[in-house]
């Protein structure tokens, strides 16, 4: 993956609803709010390794989950896919319209692409 940052944030939103609410909390002050492991500390009333501790313990959990499911792993790819499948509809879209100008395939290159921007989301 890209870096450490969207590694995490990727990991958050496929598996932070299997954190705990003080888990869920700091994680997204750290790596969403971009607060330091200090200013969680002093907003919590804890040591900054309490903090430490906890979006560790938080980034192994998720990180464990996507070991086993690979789900992440799978996102990635098929959206590579979904890429190359709306390009390639836009490209028949243009084609069309310079030779052909066939109404259906026109029809049936947006339904492709519309699909394949519906399965990206």
């Amino acid at each position: 993956m890209k870096n450490q940052t969207y590694r995490m944030t990727m990991l958050y939103d496929f598996y932070g609803e299997l954190l705990t609410e003080r888990q869920r909390e700091f994680f997204d002050l750290y790596y969403t709010e971009d607060l330091s492991l200090a200013e969680i500390a002093e907003n919590a009333g804890i040591s900054r390794q309490g903090v430490r501790d906890v979006i560790v313990r938080a980034e192994g959990i998720m990180q464990e989950v996507e070991d086993k499911t690979g789900l992440i792993r799978r996102f990635e790819a098929v959206r590579g896919h979904l890429d190359a499948i709306a390009s390639a509809a836009a490209e028949i879209k243009t084609i069309n319209y310079r030779q052909y100008e066939d109404a259906r395939l026109a029809e049936l290159a947006d339904l492709i692409g519309a699909e394949a921007a519906a399965l990206k989301e």
